[in-house]
């Protein structure tokens, strides 16, 4: 049996973890969302409607990407860390293999359903025969997706978090590379039609996953050496037929409790449309450019910080998985606890950063001068931490082996989304879909932590006490970045693009360090960190 670890190691493997996929993902999203700038400019009059095209394009291609790897990513961590903690490395090496070969065919299964279903989805999701070349330009990065999920899962199960971030980076470099180029040549140079415009911005996403499988192949040939040197203490010989059988019956309630978020979005999608018109009476092209103002631009930024959620949550299944699978229950206990205090140390400050930040955050990505579209944001990052919250009690769930139950708390939430989206519709107009998201998210959210009490039994006293520190500390930080930003607005105009930038950039800072000089101050930045971050009180002013 393998020793288990100290917890102030798993902190560590949290903390390091944690810190390279909130890296990539910070990165990578921020890349996604700087791109806009320079894409809305050179889409000129058509650049909502382009963007809303794009959007609805991109939320179907992401269900695809879900349906191709059918959960396994994250069944392939969960396996790999389970097995490396009984010592069973080549069993973990067998799995890897036979998700290789079932992944690949996964993706060209699903590939040719997108390319030539291309204009039935089109139809379905209300773009018309402009999204049908969208469609089939996304269906490269379906057939390439699927192999390269698995080998960042792999690294996921052995708590190497660096190759998957460095991954990310590249891909969004790359994709944002292709994307501004093709566009720039397309409507500057050429003066052609924005569709077609689209289309190389959507085939970008092949174009990155190129990159990202360079980099991730790159790491797999030196950190391979290092995991077969490992003894393997394995006896039971499984063959490739059993092993891929297994990881897709446990992948089918892993991919719809993990794709919660996309499965919502989806339902906005498909709905939206259909249902603003018999209510406002407005065009289609109309509605393309709310549901970008309503959608697809928050997205942009929301999905910044739903990121850093996602890698706590990733970082921290295979630790709980292999806590669960050593019966180490104190230690999970600690360990759940841990991540909820990390997640509310980040996503607080983070969250209302950008609500307070909204209007020069609106007029850098997409110009100043629309109140709906500040308002849109502001509601979307509220709506944020709830999304968050939700996408990492799922991980747990996962990481404890109960993904069936999170998939019937999902599928009570989208019961709740769908007789909901009408009713909210009709009352609050484009806010409809905001708030039959919320209720449903927010009872889906106290469906999965109840039952993470139930298995883990945390703290929950000592969590409420660190969570009211945390919210304290944030509501001071807002009310300091609050402060500063009207100070600035007194000589810098929060409609200017570039006033915009050094508001945000001159605020962010400000509010940042405060929360970090308060976060020193308390010591919670001890207890979540690690004894590492002690070195810097000695720079504390008081």
């Amino acid at each position: 049996m393998k020793v288990p670890k100290s917890e102030d190691t798993q902190k560590s493997k949290m903390v390091q973890g944690v810190f390279w996929l909130s890296a990539g993902n910070i990165l990578s999203r921020l890349l996604g969302a700087l791109y806009i700038i320079p894409w809305y400019a050179w889409m000129g009059k058509n650049a909502q409607v382009a963007n809303g095209l794009f959007g609805i394009g991109y939320n179907v291609y992401a269900l695809f990407l879900l349906i191709s790897t059918s959960g396994i990513p994250a069944v392939i961590a969960k396996q790999i860390a389970h097995h490396n903690s009984l010592g069973e490395f080549e069993m973990s090496d067998n799995i890897f293999k036979s998700a290789i070969k079932t992944m690949l065919v996964f993706g060209i299964i699903c590939a040719s359903v997108m390319f030539f279903g291309a204009s039935f989805l089109a139809n379905l999701a209300g773009g018309g025969q402009e999204l049908v070349p969208v469609m089939k330009s996304l269906a490269a990065a379906v057939l390439l997706f699927p192999v390269m999920s698995v080998i960042r899962g792999y690294f996921q199960g052995h708590s190497n978090m660096m190759p998957y971030a460095l991954s990310q980076i590249v891909e969004q470099i790359a994709r944002v590379f292709w994307m501004l180029l093709t566009v720039f040549i397309i409507m500057k140079v050429q003066h052609d039609d924005y569709v077609q415009a689209v289309v190389q911005s959507t085939f970008a996403a092949f174009i990155g996953m190129i990159g990202s499988m360079m980099v991730l192949l790159w790491f797999m040939k030196n950190c391979r050496v290092k995991f077969s040197k490992k003894h393997d203490l394995s006896v039971e010989k499984v063959k490739s037929h059993r092993l891929i059988a297994a990881i897709i019956k446990e992948s089918i309630p892993f991919v719809i409790s993990g794709s919660g978020i996309q499965i919502l979005k989806l339902i906005d999608t498909w709905t939206f449309i259909r249902m603003m018109k018999p209510v406002t009476h407005d065009s289609a092209k109309h509605l393309k450019a709310l549901f970008s103002l309503l959608s697809t631009n928050p997205d942009k930024l929301t999905m910044i910080t739903i990121g850093m959620a996602i890698a706590i949550s990733l970082t921290g299944l295979p630790l709980i998985t292999e806590n669960h699978t050593l019966k180490n229950f104190r230690k999970l206990a600690t360990l759940v606890s841990n991540n909820f205090q990390l997640f509310l140390f980040i996503m607080l400050p983070t969250t209302l950063g950008m609500v307070v930040l909204a209007h020069p955050l609106n007029t850098i990505f997409y110009g100043g001068k629309n109140v709906l579209g500040v308002l849109l944001l502001s509601w979307s990052s509220w709506q944020s931490l709830v999304l968050a919250a939700f996408m990492l009690t799922v991980g747990v769930l996962q990481g404890l082996g109960l993904s069936k139950m999170a998939t019937i708390y999902l599928i009570i939430g989208m019961v709740i989304k769908l007789a909901l989206q009408f009713p909210m519709i009709a009352l609050f107009k484009v806010y409809g879909p905001l708030l039959s998201t919320t209720i449903a998210v927010f009872l889906m959210l106290y469906l999965n932590f109840r039952k993470i009490h139930l298995e883990t039994h945390v703290n929950v006293k000592k969590l409420v006490r660190r969570a009211i520190l945390l919210c304290l500390l944030t509501f001071i930080m807002s009310i300091a970045t609050l402060a500063l930003r009207s100070i600035l607005y007194i000589f810098l105009d929060p409609e200017q693009r570039i006033s915009a930038l050094i508001i945000v950039l001159l605020a962010t800072i400000g509010g940042g360090a405060f929360y970090l000089l308060l976060a020193l101050k308390t010591t919670i930045a001890d207890r979540l960190l690690g004894e590492r971050v002690k070195v810097l009180r000695k720079w504390l002013p008081f």
